[in-house]
């Protein structure tokens, strides 16, 4: 079946009925979670309250948020495949009745707990003449 048509169930989510099982991970180590934080603006048709209804369906959505700014809200994603969360942006456009503004496809995680080495003095000739 083509990624771009899969369910809920195919994307991960398991139907109601049947029974949890661990998600395979490779090499021992934990499962690759793919995210993305997309910008929406609601549509003229689209309350806020079909889109916070849409989410609380929605399997890969994992955070969002109302935003005073140019977009009306952020929404968190993660999946376990590209392809899956392509998906989920996909159908947050079509099914939730919004306009995706942007989608901002994290890459990794900065390490903030080692601290950046201290600052060197800068030599006479790179300061600026002026």
């Amino acid at each position: 079946m083509s990624p771009w048509r899969m369910t809920r169930w195919e994307r991960g989510h398991l139907p109601p009925d049947s029974d949890p099982i661990e998600p395979a991970s490779g090499a021992g180590g934990p499962q690759r979670r793919h995210e993305a934080l997309v910008s929406v603006r609601l549509g003229p048709a689209a309350p806020g309250s079909h889109l916070v209804e849409y989410l609380r369906h929605e399997p890969c959505a994992v955070d969002a948020w109302w935003i005073a700014a140019d977009v009306d809200a952020v929404v968190r994603l993660s999946a376990p495949s590209v392809t899956m969360l392509h998906r989920a942006v996909a159908d947050l456009r079509l099914r939730a009745g919004v306009e995706v503004v942007e989608a901002n496809y994290i890459l990794r995680a900065l390490d903030l707990s080692v601290p950046a080495e201290p600052r060197r003095e800068v030599p006479a000739w790179a300061v600026s003449a002026a």
